[in-house]
């Protein structure tokens, strides 16, 4: 958390709001580990990671709809060791990411 801490003051001296995404769980591989966070501002700023690639994006189109007024959530992402053999992986996973605003 303390190198996304600039960029979310930054953000907040602006006087914009900022949702904060963390990984509370994973199951199997995982590209980040629990704990990891993403900071997203109400301009579409970003810090941090908890993923990369789709997921990443999933998960700021659900920041930016807790930013409008929408509740906290928690998102599930993931895919089979089956579906991951087909594409190429050694095997699937799954992670759990919380999003809330930052008050």
């Amino acid at each position: 958390m303390k190198e996304l801490l600039p960029d979310i003051d930054r953000w907040r001296s602006r006087g914009e709001k900022v949702a904060l995404a963390t990984v509370v769980a994973t199951r199997r591989s995982s590209p980040r580990p629990v704990g990891s966070k993403l900071a997203v501002s109400e301009s579409g700023e970003l810090a941090g990671s908890v993923s990369g690639g789709c997921v990443e994006s999933d998960v700021v189109l659900a920041a930016q709809e807790v930013l409008a007024g929408g509740a906290p959530r928690l998102l599930t992402y993931g895919i089979t060791d089956d579906m991951a053999l087909e594409v190429g992986l050694p095997c699937g996973g799954e992670i759990d990411v919380f999003v809330e605003p930052l008050e």
